[in-house]
């Protein structure tokens, strides 16, 4: 039957004119089609028969039915065409649009499926930028550089023919033995909200619908193990864990979530109407789809135990407001007979089809003159450019974070060294620069081993030896010891080179990889937070010489330096930089690049470090006489040094007394009194002096990354509105409560040397749905009369 003149098709009629009219055409099965998947995984196993890039992979591939079965009356979505095995570029999207003319062509209505694919650090795909780890997007503080990227990933993606990426991770580090820290943002919601809204407008400007993930509760699992069960209070879930994905959905119109895995005492994500329905769309007006992570309907029978079957734990999850099942059709399979037996309401599954349609209708998936080669850009396909990798590069310098500096960075001048030994996994494993979604990491490691990387990987060796700063400088290299091979005869050598050089730089951290196949990513969680494998042995050996070394981290997640940090002359932290991570670090230790990246989590003294994030209150920090362990860090969060100098001044408080709905302006003078230009990241923080309920120490309310010329001065201007104060109260209501707020200024969590405060006046407030949540920032010159145009926390 020809369609063409259908009302569905007709682009002129509103979307939900033209969706209502096709489900009228559609029948049950039809219709159950569209909440569906598939995914053609590939047979290749690695030489140890390891291939699983989701959990529990194998268990889910016996008796796949075929996809010219699967896709008899249609389908949902077209699950990872590119990211689940080496594939050309050009051969992928041809692969994609061939997948989809069998879909096409094996529906009357002629409806194409929705292509999804993961991008969390660039478009999941051989030959694809792979960008810098999202903890490293949070180590920059800057939006617009993540905004930027996620505009090139989206633009790449949809140029491939892909609909739908499965990024950005929003939950909020609780604990760093997590595997999947690298995948956040960052400890605090603030930062994680201002960088994530950025990255899902970024990517949904090109074309590309985001997917914020994993709602919710997923980073709080119990001592930070995979999957593991969350025992979390309702405060700080509404006031940590929740305000991330809230901002998403509100502000950047997101659309598309995905739930977590873990249960949170007791209640399954996946089958949560309190969260997926009454939370995600009553509260916050939420219109998208809700897509589960891979096999999570299915683990409600098999890991969760709250359904009898797959056909029940498909029902209870489409019940509570799930709407698509990935990565592929189990549970939902029998929907349309669970209809007709009475046990599913044909509303509630007509509800969850009414959304995807709505979707594929605004991506241009029910028009007339879809066709999977639309937006293809000729022949050549390069998802790799030019201006790719600088961006990425850009990424990386600013992402990387200066910890420590006795005066030897950096290397690069007249003072350079005549001699550098250059030890440790990292220099000469560029693998390592990379997380564990990187196409490279989560896919190609698994076919051809550690050296075939699919792009340009500079290593930082080869960085350091092509630098011009060091033209002069005897460059010597001894790796010492491997990641995580307890082999430590390679140490002898290590040392003796660091004995006869000038300055030694050890470069120790992670390589990232999937269920225990690396030091971190998912599934790879640790027991506590010393280096991996040998390393620290490594590092102690090479600091017993006496030579002046220079410690680089190349990691996932913070790693206690207690045991080092006092004899190292220097200490270089970098978040997984990506593929221009390399030179990004040469330039750094050279001095070609002014470091300013901050902390966006805490570096811990001991290997204990628990719990580790700023966010505590008093008594989750150290308190005398209270307990003999002390959970301070070595280096607080927001911290990070710079090549020149700035100086905070002049505090100015609009206020002394705001009301209870009001705004406050809170603005100092950031001057860079070095010889040098540089950026510094202002952090304002807010106390509650008083409260019903016990409060943070502190929280982070705003921030701005400045760019200062050497002598330069701008004004920075934060507007607090009250909203910013508020949190949930005894009740379970949120409020802003009467009292005094103390106003911290500074360059980190613990160094604030501008402090001041105001009083919200009046009663308690209770706060409705749509609260403030942003803390707008102006900068301006100093000598200027007028601010610049207001922007987002960290323009």
């Amino acid at each position: 039957m020809n369609y063409e003149n259908s009302i569905w098709r007709d682009t002129g009629q509103p979307i939900s004119t033209r969706v209502e009219a096709l489900m009228a055409e559609m029948t049950i099965e039809e219709k159950v089609s569209q909440l569906g998947s598939f995914w053609i995984r590939p047979a290749e196993r690695n030489s140890n028969g390891e291939g699983n890039v989701a959990p529990m992979e194998n268990t889910f591939s016996k008796d796949q039915a075929s996809f010219d079965t699967e896709i008899v009356d249609g389908l949902g979505q077209i699950t990872r065409a590119f990211g689940s095995a080496p594939r050309d570029p050009a051969a992928g999207r041809a692969r994609l649009a061939e997948l989809q003319r069998k879909v096409v062509a094996a529906n009357r209505f002629g409806i194409p499926a929705l292509a999804h694919e993961e991008c969390l650090t660039g478009f999941t795909t051989l030959g694809a930028t792979c960008y810098p780890a999202s903890i490293a997007w949070g180590a920059s503080w800057d939006p617009q550089l993540v905004n930027e990227m996620a505009t090139r990933i989206g633009a790449d993606m949809k140029k491939a023919g892909v609909h739908l990426g499965l990024s950005p991770v929003l939950d909020v580090v609780r604990d760093y033995r997590w595997g999947r820290v690298e995948e956040t943002l960052g400890e605090d919601p603030h930062l994680v909200s201002e960088l994530s809204t950025a990255y899902v407008r970024g990517i949904q400007n090109s074309g590309v619908h985001a997917t914020l993930k994993h709602f919710a509760g997923y980073s709080a699992s119990r001592a930070g193990r995979n999957h593991a069960p969350v025992t979390i209070g309702h405060r700080e879930f509404e006031d940590v864990i929740l305000p991330p994905f809230e901002r998403a959905v509100r502000e950047a119109g997101v659309k598309s979530v995905m739930n977590s895995y873990s249960d949170i005492d007791g209640e399954t994500p996946a089958a949560s109407h309190r969260l997926l329905t009454e939370v995600l769309r009553e509260r916050w007006g939420f219109t998208g789809t809700v897509v589960s992570d891979y096999w999570a309907i299915s683990f409600l029978e098999t890991m969760h135990r709250i359904a009898k079957d797959q056909d029940e734990a498909g029902i209870v999850s489409l019940a509570a407001g799930m709407d698509v099942e990935l990565p592929e059709t189990n549970a939902f399979r029998n929907l349309a007979q669970a209809v007709a037996d009475g046990r599913l309401n044909a509303e509630i599954l007509d509800t969850a089809v009414r959304r995807v349609l709505v979707q594929k209708a605004e991506l241009g998936l029910l028009n007339a003159d879809w066709s999977p080669e639309a937006d293809w850009e000729g022949d050549q396909v390069d998802f790799d450019s030019a201006a790719n990798r600088a961006h990425a590069g850009k990424m990386a310098e600013e992402s990387i974070i200066l910890l420590k500096n006795t005066g030897l960075l950096p290397l690069g001048g007249p003072s350079a060294p005549e001699s550098i030994a250059v030890v440790g996994p990292s220099a000469t494993q560029p693998r390592a620069h990379l997380g564990c979604y990187s196409f490279t990491n989560h896919v190609l490691s698994r076919f051809f081993g550690e050296d075939v990387h699919g792009i340009e990987l500079p290593t930082i060796l080869d960085s350091l030896i092509s630098a011009p700063a060091l033209a002069g400088a005897e460059i010597s290299y001894k790796r010492g010891v491997d990641f995580t091979d307890m082999d430590d005869s390679g140490i002898a050598a290590a040392v003796a080179a660091a004995r006869a050089a000038q300055v030694a730089i050890v470069t120790v951290g992670d390589l990232a990889g999937l269920f225990g196949r690396g030091t971190s990513g998912e599934g790879c969680d640790v027991v506590d937070l010393s280096l991996p494998g040998r390393q620290a042995d490594l590092v102690e050996a090479v600091l017993a010489t006496g030579t002046p070394t220079i410690l680089v981290l190349v990691t996932g997640r913070p790693y206690s330096l207690g045991a080092f940090a006092q004899r190292a002359a220097g200490i270089v932290q970098a978040f997984m930089p990506g593929e221009e991570g390399g030179p990004a670090l040469a330039s750094v230790l050279t001095g070609d690049v002014n470091p300013s990246g901050k902390l966006p989590v805490q570096i811990p003294d001991h290997i204990g470090g628990q719990p580790g994030t700023y966010l505590q209150p008093p008594l989750g920090w150290y308190s005398d006489g209270v307990s003999n362990l002390d959970p301070r860090p070595l280096y607080p969060f927001g911290h990070g040094l710079s090549y020149t100098d700035f100086e905070l001044r002049d505090l100015q408080i609009s206020d002394a007394e705001i009301a209870n709905d009001g705004t406050v302006d809170i603005s100092v003078t950031l001057t860079n009194t070095g010889d040098r230009s540089g950026a510094e990241v202002i952090q304002l923080y807010l106390r509650d002096e008083v409260a019903s309920v016990v409060r943070p120490r502190r929280w982070l309310t705003g921030f701005a990354k400045v760019a200062l010329k050497a002598g330069e001065s701008k004004r920075v201007s934060f507007t607090v509105h009250a909203d910013r104060t508020s949190f949930t109260g005894l009740e379970n209501q949120r409020i802003v409560e009467p009292g005094s707020f103390a106003v911290e200024v500074g360059n980190s969590s613990e160094e604030l040397p501008l402090t001041g405060s105001f009083t919200i006046a009046g009663e308690v407030r209770e706060v409705p749905e749509g609260r403030v949540m942003d803390t707008p920032v102006q900068v301006n010159a100093v000598d200027s009369p007028h601010f610049q145009e207001a922007a987002p926390s960290g323009a």
